[in-house]
């Protein structure tokens, strides 16, 4: 059967007419601006629209971070409407402008480069940033041979892999111990995946593909939060979709580099989440979409990039291998069932936290994809449908994909013929997606107790002392662990902690046994807060971090700060989440 001949395609031949030609196309009398109109000012009021139903009904987003019931509540949606207003403005104008190919990969770069950079002033609102950052500090501290040696046993490791937290070390190590250089260095790989993206759908369809893929990655306002944060998640979303890209390369076009970067890219890529692991799956997919550029060539280099990586990833994972079989025994028996009870729904991930339009232009390829029977499509594809399969509800482990849904959405685009239409929509989900975030989840992040964290770390960096100790209050409403904030704050200041650890009981065993909240119990103090042989001197500085504003310290704590005096509190409170993290800053007399 002919595609020409398949509903789907009859179905569709308004976007091309019989003969390849646009129905809408204007009669040759009419002016260019007329063939303009219509398209803009229906794509503008969709925008619009499609804004304002978001907002209506943002009861229905449940993402547990930057729920649109949040970071919306008691908002006027006039002044947004009014910006996005203006934003579409911006889009058209960009529309217009069709950019050279040659310098499409460096644009993309900066512009997500600058897109991410505006979101640097948020807090770390994630607590597994302290399992990061601990481990970090080990081989800033140590050197890179303590923590090859100890990770996994003298460091703990919890559920994560090695590769992320030692590329964060290195950075601190040369940079020194800044959030600002880890922020610098996560949002390079940000913007080094868009760059990816765009070099894939380039290289399995066309530069359109591609262009689009990698600017619709900033079409998705959850994502732009992200790089600023010392998480392992956009990392791993890096060298996932490099191996990806590098794969892809080495099956097309063979050669020395690409056939060796591959296994090299897929064996950093299961050394930075667990998660990789099965979405890698995708590397066969790739070996079976290709066997039509020749069976024989593809399979010969499938086996060498197959072979390569099973030895170099076999070698990096047996110098662990007691770790790594009981990280995967925890996931197995802790993790895995748990994913139920974490979820989120889709409609809060690929509404509200990804914009509509890349969505539905992601499903509409699908039927794009099925019509040409594009096995390539297959590639783009997997991880996608695995999320779906496999019950994947929650935004943090989809966003590894989100590369991939870009390209689907891409690929759905392509069929718009018109260059500045298809550019008109990609440029309107972009603005859409970044007046969302800018106005609405930035500033709830930044309203949440976690920057008081953050604004303590600035206060102690322009005092004069070298040195502070941390005392955390009992827990009140949250089941997390208060000692996992010593080390955030640490992040935030360059004055060295002293911390004696958390004296408050854990909770019962069956009220945390299931918690995702879990690890936060099994903190162990590590030893660069040991305080020393030295005693604490008169002239310490105290940090107190509460649970609740005006929380009394117990008896042993309140000897403590016995002559001390409070010289700043940081009690900025939010009404959403249960944990708190009130500073109080205390100086001696």
């Amino acid at each position: 059967m002919r595609p020409s001949s398949t509903p789907f395609f009859r179905a569709t031949r308004w976007f091309h007419g019989s003969r390849g030609r646009l129905i809408i196309a204007p009669h040759c009398n009419k002016p260019e601006e007329d063939k303009q109109g219509l398209p803009t000012v229906l794509i503008s009021l969709l925008t619009l629209t499609t804004f304002v139903g978001l907002f209506v009904l943002r009861s229905l987003d449940d993402n547990r971070l930057t729920s649109w019931r949040w970071t919306f509540a008691g908002t006027d949606i006039v002044p947004i409407f009014l910006v996005l207003a203006a934003g579409i403005v911006v889009a058209y104008a960009v529309s217009r402008v069709s950019f050279p190919q040659r310098g499409r990969a460096a644009m993309l770069f900066v512009a997500s480069f600058a897109a991410a950079a505006l979101f640097w002033g948020e807090p770390e609102v994630i607590v597994d940033a302290a399992r990061y950052f601990m481990q970090a500090k080990y081989l800033e501290l140590y050197g890179v041979g303590y923590f090859l040696g100890e990770w996994g046993t003298g460091i703990a490791a919890w559920t994560d892999l090695p590769l992320v937290p030692f590329l964060q070390g290195l950075v601190l190590a040369v940079s020194g111990e800044t959030r600002v250089a880890v922020q610098v260095f996560t949002t390079l790989l940000f913007s080094a995946t868009v760059v990816l993206t765009y070099l894939t759908g380039r290289t399995l369809w066309d530069q359109t593909t591609g262009a689009c893929a990698g600017a619709l990655l900033l079409a998705m306002p959850y994502l732009l939060t992200q790089p600023p944060l010392m998480l392992v998640d956009v990392p791993t979303m890096f060298f996932l979709t490099l191996a990806v890209y590098t794969t892809i390369k080495g099956v097309r076009d063979g050669g020395a580099p690409f056939l060796a970067a591959a296994p090299v890219a897929i064996t950093l890529a299961m050394l930075s989440k667990y998660s990789t692991w099965v979405m890698l799956s995708v590397v066969p997919v790739i070996f079976l979409a290709h066997l039509k550029y020749g069976r024989r060539t593809v399979l010969r280099r499938a086996a060498v990039i197959s072979l390569s990586t099973l030895l170099l990833a076999g070698a990096a994972l047996s110098m662990k291998f007691g770790v790594f079989a009981d990280q995967l025994k925890l996931l197995w028996n802790y993790q895995v069932p748990g994913l139920a009870r974490w979820g989120e729904s889709h409609t809060s991930t690929f509404l509200f936290q990804v914009h509509p339009f890349v969505t539905v232009a992601a499903v509409f390829s699908i039927f794009v994809a099925v019509a040409k029977r594009d096995v390539k499509y297959a590639i783009i594809g997997w991880m996608l449908f695995l999320i779906m399969v496999l019950g994947v509800r929650r935004a943090r482990y989809i966003l590894i994909t989100f590369p991939m849904l870009a390209l689907m959405a891409a690929y759905g685009l392509r069929e718009i013929a018109d260059g500045k239409t298809r550019r008109f929509i990609v440029s309107c989900a972009v603005a859409s997606s970044l007046v969302t975030a800018l106005v609405g989840f930035l500033p709830f992040l930044k309203g949440t107790s976690a920057v008081n964290l953050m604004r303590a770390g600035e206060y102690l960096d322009s005092l004069d002392v070298e040195k502070v100790e941390v005392i955390t209050l009992p827990r009140t409403r949250s089941i997390i662990n208060p000692a996992v904030t010593v080390p955030i704050l640490d992040l935030f200041t360059g004055k060295r902690i002293v911390y004696r650890g958390n004296q408050e009981p854990p909770p019962a065993r069956n009220l945390i046994e299931t918690s995702p909240l879990r690890f936060t119990w099994e903190f162990q103090t590590p030893p660069y807060f040991a305080p020393g042989l030295e005693s604490p001197g008169d002239d310490t500085v105290l940090v107190v971090i509460a649970s609740r504003d005006g929380q009394p310290p117990p008896p042993r704590i309140a000897r403590r700060l016995a002559g001390y005096h409070l010289s700043k509190e940081f009690a900025v409170a939010d009404r959403v989440f249960r944990f708190k993290t009130i500073v109080g800053i205390y100086l001696p007399p």
